[in-house]
């Protein structure tokens, strides 16, 4: 059977339970709460009384008032704090500016307009912030430098003992016509013709963010490389390090310009024409699955290329595609593009056969330009961590929509990518740890609530409930294994 009961605490509070007695022992309680006062008393004796009813309808009429229940407000503070802890954790808490902080959050939980942070952050229980408070925050990015702290707690947070850094590029566009001093019509990624910039970043050999950089949008690729790493080398103090980048890096002034700092370097190579040593070698036999040749340039540089059948089986896939439609364009059946292997002749299209012959020969064939002196699997084995930096710059994207930016000053648009270099160490972090994707993490934490009910008009604290898998992730995320 079971019964309720009162019993005093030593606070001076009186519990309700309800006890459960088996042949005249009570063999389990359970706790409803703790009353100071009569009305509190009365509610949780209310409780109780439905809980042990448990939906059933008595034999008489009880005259005892209804148990009214309701959900005054709820908010995802459990990921609010998870967010914040991670925010701390990583030593942003140095700037001393709780709304940057919030700011970063709103970004990885639902990325949108500063202004409609504010909803965003209202529904993680953050309140009293205004847009004012908004702007003067963008303000103080700018004023105080806070990319450059960043970078510093980045850094520090990294591994020890950094000497490989990866380095991409990417551009984010404007939802404007006119270009400015700032934001200019370039060679765009995605093939847009707003006006644009570009933006460098720099990730260690796991991926995390090192340093952020933004240029003209109308500046060459291969002319970011070197102010980024030098400005990093610069910043940090260090002596040697060696730099990854792909092949759009590849340039002989920037080359030598890195030699002549001091830096040793992995380039992905530009096959534009088949390799003398391939060319030999392909006369007298066929290139096996991982196979390596390697040339010396001069006396420092050396091109590694290697074979991968995996990699050659998806290139003579995409060539044979290529084909196809050229053959479409030079039937008609497509409206008259250039494709990469069509050949115009006087009025006539042909298919450029040398130029099929040229791609077939280096399918599966990947070069890279170094100047160090690993060994060849070693040099091919870092160079495609850069897997990372494409990782980091798809999460900005995506999970982060650093793009399109809406701002139109240059400070305003610093101090954006300032929010979305944090945002990113956070992201970053949570993908590291737990191998899941930002926008999973946000999904599964979010409908975890907590707030305010009440019960007959007297309004009470409910806490979250958390389930027991989530407890175990969110244990694996500060542990990190």
């Amino acid at each position: 059977m079971a019964f309720i009961r009162k019993v005093k605490t030593a606070s001076g509070a009186t519990a309700v339970q309800i006890a459960h007695k088996q042949y005249g022992c009570i063999v389990k309680i359970d706790h409803i709460g703790s009353a100071h006062t009569k009305e509190d008393l009365d509610t949780l004796f209310a409780v109780a009384r439905e809980r042990l009813l448990a939906g059933q309808q008595p034999l008489f009429v009880q005259n005892v008032s209804p148990l009214k229940i309701g959900l005054k407000k709820s908010v995802s503070r459990l990921l609010l704090n998870v967010l914040f802890t991670l925010y701390n954790s990583l030593g942003f808490h140095q700037l001393n500016d709780d709304i940057f902080a919030y700011l970063c959050i709103a970004r990885l939980v639902e990325p949108t307009s500063k202004l409609d942070s504010i909803r965003v952050l209202s529904e993680l229980g953050v309140i009293n912030i205004d847009k004012n408070k908004l702007y003067r925050c963008l303000q103080q990015i700018i004023a105080k430098e806070y990319r450059k702290t960043i970078a510093a707690c980045c850094f520090a947070h990294a591994a020890s003992g950094i000497t490989l850094i990866l380095y991409d590029v990417t551009s984010l566009y404007f939802e404007v016509q006119e270009n400015d001093d700032y934001r200019k019509s370039g060679m765009s990624k995605e093939r847009r013709l707003e006006p644009q910039i570009i933006v460098g970043l720099l990730v260690d050999q796991y991926g995390f963010p090192l340093g952020l950089r933004s240029f003209e949008g109308n500046t060459a690729e291969t002319k970011t490389i070197l102010p980024v790493v030098e400005a990093f080398k610069k910043e940090h103090g260090l002596a040697n390090i060696t730099v990854v980048a792909d092949a759009a890096m590849l340039s002989k002034n920037n080359l030598e310009a890195l030699e002549n700092a001091g830096y040793t370097y992995i380039v992905g190579s530009k096959l534009q024409k088949i390799p003398y040593d391939i060319a030999v070698y392909q006369k007298t036999g066929k290139l096996t699955d991982l196979q390596i040749i390697t040339s010396k340039l001069d006396t420092k540089r050396r091109i590694i290329y290697q074979y991968r059948e995996k990699r050659a089986i998806l290139d003579l896939k995409n060539i044979e595609k290529q084909i196809a439609k050229a053959e479409k364009i030079i039937s008609g059946k497509l409206t008259d593009k250039r494709t990469k292997f069509v050949r115009f002749r006087a009025k006539e299209k042909i298919l450029n056969q040398k130029l099929i012959d040229k791609a077939k020969a280096l399918i599966g064939v990947k070069g890279y330009v170094t100047n160090l002196s690993l060994s060849d699997e070693q040099i091919i084995s870092f160079y495609h961590e850069l897997w990372h930096v494409e990782q980091s710059f798809r999460m900005s994207k995506s999970d982060l929509k650093a793009r399109p930016i809406f701002h139109h000053k240059k400070d305003a648009i610093e101090a954006h990518l300032a929010i979305v270099f944090a945002a990113l160490a956070i992201g970053t972090i949570i993908t590291n740890r737990i191998g899941m994707s930002v926008k999973r993490f946000i999904r599964t934490l979010r409908p975890i609530r907590s707030g305010t009910v009440t019960i007959n008009g007297r309004e009470y604290p409910a806490e979250s409930e958390v389930p027991k898998d989530i407890h175990n992730l969110l244990q694996k995320l500060q542990s990190g294994h």
